[in-house]
């Protein structure tokens, strides 16, 4: 499937992947019992820091420039160690403003990341092994974050949170210094525009990107919380919990990536759409435990779907304008993220039932336009426009 020219980025993707991820849940699985027991935080606050959380995504577009003097396999690279410093440090600062702090710090090592990923992985591999690489990189990723989790809940016996922390940061960072040693690139790919690009037939990929991002800081600060604060989950239910979704993440991510191939983009986000609605009503309304534990691993595997809106931006786009656009996508995606946590954070403090009711809202809006994908050669929703495209 992967040529022997693919191979080197397949494999520094699948390392990165692995920290990434190993950094990513580390710090999630963590952060609600750190924050609600250490740090005695409330949903005000916690919305607030998850706001802050994504403003380095808001920022993706600038790695556009950053590009111009660092190569994109490299801040790939620097990211996987700046995202282990920032989670290294964060049991250090038990406080809110200390953990504001190394959450920015984490938060752009991460986001960077994913910004560079996502554009590695659209350019160096073709139309039809897209899905099916990031199926596997999904997968690798799951696989990563059930190491994680494990090791997390073998050193919750012997350290506090602040040993912890800086267990898994120190390991992350060890990958990235890995990384800034590896040269993966070769010549045939198209050299990507590196100035901000937006195109206006690129409409859709926008709008299904924003919304994407509304609904997953729902999904990331508040199912959570949710289980923390209102069913009492403790860090080693948590760490259980993201075991057993994991697991399952591990096998369905491949198939995901051969369903995009054989049911296609719109089929895909319907389905994953039409469960979110579903889903969030559930968060709002059900009074089991284990009920919401079950939502959130359907949550889960619902948000692996995603990648299909980023599958279909390839299968639209000019091939040199993938790293720019998916830097703008990534500062789309997280418009919402901004203020939504901390908007969110209030409206819980009302009635812990509002965000999730917003959410299937935005799962329903989200499915409307999911009908409008079309790709090159089928009928096109609107005619083509005459007026020249913005960049």
């Amino acid at each position: 499937m992967i040529n022997a020219e693919q191979r080197p980025m397949f494999r520094f993707l699948a390392v990165m992947t692995a920290a990434s991820m190993v950094g990513l849940q580390g710090y999630t699985i963590l952060f609600n019992n750190f924050a609600v027991e250490t740090v005695h935080l409330e949903g005000r606050h916690v919305g607030v820091i998850q706001s802050i959380r994504e403003v380095p995504g808001f920022l993706a577009l600038l790695a556009v420039y950053v590009m111009m003097v660092v190569k994109e396999h490299r801040l790939s690279a620097l990211s996987i160690a700046l995202l282990g410093v920032g989670v290294a440090l964060t049991g250090l600062f038990p406080s809110f403003t200390g953990v504001a702090l190394t959450t920015l710090v984490m938060s752009f090592g991460f986001h960077y990341y994913e910004t560079t990923n996502q554009s590695l992985t659209l350019q160096y591999f073709s139309t039809h092994l897209s899905p099916l690489v990031m199926g596997k990189l999904r997968s690798l990723a799951a696989i990563s974050s059930i190491a994680a989790a494990a090791f997390i809940w073998l050193l919750g016996w012997f350290l506090d949170y602040r040993g912890i922390f800086l267990a898994v940061g120190g390991i992350v960072f060890l990958f990235g210094l890995w990384g800034m040693y590896q040269d993966p690139t070769h010549e045939s790919v198209p050299p990507q525009r590196l100035r901000m690009i937006v195109r206006r037939r690129y409409w859709l990929y926008y709008l299904l990107t924003f919304l994407s991002g509304a609904r997953r800081q729902i999904f990331m600060v508040f199912s959570m919380f949710l289980l923390v604060k209102v069913f009492h989950f403790t860090m080693q239910e948590m760490t259980i919990l993201f075991m057993v979704n994991n697991a399952i993440n591990w096998f369905l991510n491949p198939l995901i990536g051969r369903a995009i191939n054989r049911f296609g983009e719109r089929t895909l986000c319907s389905v994953e759409y039409t469960g979110l609605i579903l889903v969030f009503l559930t968060y709002a309304y059900t009074t089991s435990k284990g009920m919401a534990a079950g939502m959130y691993i359907v949550d889960s595997i619902l948000f692996n779907f995603a990648v299909a809106i980023r599958t279909y931006f390839q299968k639209i786009a000019d091939p040199r304008d993938i790293a720019p656009s998916s830097a703008v996508g990534f500062t789309i995606n997280h418009v919402a993220a901004v203020f939504l946590p901390a908007l969110g954070g209030y409206l819980w403090m009302i009635d812990y039932r509002i965000p999730f009711l917003a959410a299937a809202a935005l799962g329903a809006v989200s499915l409307f336009f999911a009908q409008f994908i079309r790709l090159p050669g089928q009928e096109q929703p609107f005619p083509a426009e005459a007026a020249p495209e913005a960049e």
